[in-house]
This record gives C-alpha cells, structure tokens and sequence, in this order.
C-alpha cells in the first residue's frame, strides 16, 4: 500500500493544525469546512479522514496529547526519580505554555474550559487527559517521597494539586494579559513550595 504512508502524513498534517486553532478557539471552533479552507484542500478529501465533527474532534485530542507527551511527558521522564523529575516536569510544562508550542497556550486548560460542564464523548476524553495528567504528577510526588528527597509526610495529592494549579495560572494569566511575567512568578512559588516539602534543601538536588 504505497499510497498509505502519504496519507497518514496529511492527516497528521490536518490534525497538528486543527489542535492549533482548538487551542485558541475550541474544539468547538473546529470544522470540516474551515480546516479545508485554511489548508487550501477541498472538504470532500477530508471527510475522507474524518466522518463527523466530533470524529475530527476526539482524533484532534489524540494528536495533541501526542504533542504533550513529546514536550511535557518525555523530557521528564529523562531525568532520573525524585525531585529532579518533578521539578524538570513543571519546567517543561512551563518551557511547553510559554514557547506557544500552541498558539492557544496549553491546549487542554483551553478544551477543559469548553467542555468541563458538557456530557458527551469528547468531555469523556478530555476529562480523561486531565486524569492522566494529574495521576502522573501525583505518582512523580510519590515517587520523590518514597525515595526520601521529600519530607515523609507530603501528602502528594494534595501537592499536585497546589502544582497544577501554579501552573495552570501562569498560562491563563499570560494570556489574558499578555503577561509573560506570569510565569517567572509560577517558577518562583514551585520553587518555594517544593523547598518547603523538600527533605533536604533544593539548592543540592543536580540541576538540568
């Protein structure tokens, strides 16, 4: 099948550009018509790759998780366990928000938004990704107590709540004020509230 490989690189093409426009505009704001339109082909070739507007949709958080994973996931996943890992994994989630990796800021706190009060299969997925996120801020958290970097008593839900939620703020912040300040103050507040839980001080824990 000669052809195949062709096609799967148009439709990665399709979707990498559809999670750019949900990122500012919604998965809502995503259409047959108007990706046909931006991409300068024609709506009947990408009915071919995609059957449904929420088809489109749900294949659009599948492509962008992949992006999450590549930019935020992996470069964390590098670094040995402990609170090296979970420090490198709050940077490259800033480093993701603040470089624009999508125009929109972080394309999840944007679909979050859009659907957290919506039924249907595509707040089913997206709910899923937040899960997923949070579980594996949690499990690095427990990790770096279990491996005595921080104080035994971290309550690491409860941690990685407070983390997400700093992170969460400069990318919002930034970009409803165009303030990159935010996240220079988002930096500022993990390192305080990981120096608090830390078991020995952060200034001795290797950099990147």
């Amino acid at each position: 099948m000669a052809g195949r490989p062709r096609d799967e690189r148009a439709r990665a093409t399709i979707l990498r550009r559809a999670a750019d426009i949900a990122s500012r505009d919604g998965l809502e704001g995503l259409s047959i018509g108007r990706l046909a339109a931006d991409l300068g082909v024609s709506k009947s070739g990408l009915f071919g790759y995609f059957g449904s507007k929420e088809e489109l949709q749900l294949a659009t958080l599948r492509a962008a998780s992949g992006v999450y994973l590549d930019e935020v996931v992996q470069p964390a996943m590098a670094v040995a366990p402990g609170l090296r890992r979970l420090r490198r994994l709050c940077d490259a989630w800033l480093d993701y928000s603040q470089r624009r990796v999508f125009p929109g800021g972080c394309f999840f706190f944007t679909v979050a938004a859009e659907f957290d009060a919506r039924p249907g299969p595509v707040r089913d997925a997206v709910a899923a990704a937040g899960l997923d996120w949070t579980r594996l801020m949690t499990r690095t958290i427990e990790d770096a107590r279990q491996l005595g970097d921080l104080v035994a008593t971290t309550d690491a839900e409860q941690l990685a709540f407070e983390l997400i939620a700093l992170l969460e703020m400069a990318n919002a912040t930034s970009l409803l004020h165009d303030d990159p300040v935010a996240y220079r103050r988002a930096r500022t507040a993990i390192h305080s509230r990981l120096e608090s839980a830390a078991a020995v001080p952060l200034s001795t824990v290797p950099g990147e």
